[in-house]
């Protein structure tokens, strides 16, 4: 099996020497960082973080600060969602669109303080668009990349393991909000958040040194929870229908196709509003729906164009064997044509064909 050749351009983690011990099987680069993507197997993986806790190094998920006087205009030109109702210690889910309305990245946006923000991105080079836009208008902010590296906990015994490393304050912690708690002669941003529906937290790590102490002190604490090393998961995430940048959506698919109408509510003329308007009022002519795909099938590499009287109705980016529930589970890009429940589309895959049938919602 070919793996990752080390170099500088694909970065390590703080936490990568927790990561090797742990027995990771498999890494992607991501932001060009290393992200794990499986430990025992990616099925075995999903029922443990289903029943237990778990330790994810999502330090890909850089960190673009944006900061100085100018720093909320900045921010409301970048998202169609209104940063005027962004209170303080709160997370926010921020598309950022192109000046045609096409999605560029979802990341999640932290409120530090008026004129201070995180932005949490997906993969791709968000600050160099945000970078542009400052030079572009002699905006006061500075465009940084800080020594931030986020580590989620994950499970439904997450908050008994955070509540034993960080105290009960933890269990107070909002979703989409966040605390700034203790941690050895420092602190750091606790956020209940995560790219799983199974509850848990993300924390801002500021301090490559902070890094392995943190992973230490939750595995100590974690042991008779059964804590474990792992990854977003493949399989978790398609049944809970979290989209994934790049896969599920990208450039050429705007906010409203991704079902993201609800976060495209600024009054102000953001960049890519006026692309967006005939969406807006009309709504899209494809949108993300779930998907059940029958028969078997093999791993999705490549997207899967789904078929209909010989002409092409959308396509499937992710999907995989869901053994809780027994069946094939997927995320498509359905034309408005075919994106009623119910509907049976032919899907073609380097496996051969399939029927995929369009579904009322997510399995979570």
């Amino acid at each position: 099996m070919a793996v990752i050749s080390p170099n500088r351009r694909v970065r390590k983690t703080p936490f990568t020497p927790g990561v090797e011990a742990e027995g990771v099987k498999g890494y992607t680069v991501y932001n060009h960082m290393l992200l794990a993507t499986v430990f025992e197997s990616v099925e075995a993986d999903a029922a443990h973080l289903k029943q237990h806790v778990q330790v994810w190094d999502v330090s890909c998920e850089r960190q673009v600060q944006i900061k100085g006087p100018d720093a909320l205009r900045l921010m409301k030109m970048l998202s169609p969602r209104d940063m005027d109702k962004m209170q303080a210690n709160q997370c926010y889910y921020v598309p950022i669109v192109d000046h045609n309305g096409g999605m560029l990245n979802d990341p999640v946006a932290i409120k530090l303080a008026d004129d201070h923000y995180w932005l949490s991105v997906a993969d791709g080079d968000l600050w160099q668009f945000a970078l542009g836009i400052v030079i572009a208008l002699g905006l006061d902010v500075d465009i940084s990349e800080p020594d931030v590296s986020p580590l989620a906990v994950q499970g439904p015994k997450a908050d008994e393991l955070m509540t034993r490393v960080f105290g009960d304050e933890v269990r107070d912690i909002k979703f989409f909000r966040y605390k700034r708690l203790a941690f050895e002669d420092t602190s750091f941003v606790v956020a209940r958040s995560g790219w799983s529906k199974q509850g848990g937290f993300e924390i801002y790590v500021e301090g490559t040194d902070y890094g392995m102490p943190l992973w230490d002190t939750l595995f100590s604490n974690g042991r008779d929870l059964n804590v474990r090393a792992g990854c977003p998961n493949g399989i978790e995430r398609v049944e809970s229908g979290l989209l994934s940048f790049g896969s599920d959506m990208r450039r050429e698919n705007t906010p409203y196709e991704c079902g993201l109408a609800r976060f495209c509510n600024s009054p102000l003329d953001y960049i890519g509003k006026a692309a967006l308007a005939d969406q807006a009022k009309n709504g899209p002519p494809r949108q993300i729906r779930s998907l059940v795909i029958e028969g078997e099938i093999g791993p999705c590499t490549e997207s899967w164009p789904l078929m209909a009287g010989g002409r092409q109705v959308g396509q499937v980016a992710s999907a995989a064997y869901s053994p809780e529930f027994g069946v094939n589970v997927a995320i498509g890009m359905v034309d408005r044509s075919h994106w009623a429940p119910g509907t049976r589309i032919e899907l073609m895959t380097e496996h051969g064909m399939r029927w995929a049938e369009v579904q009322e919602k997510f399995w979570r």
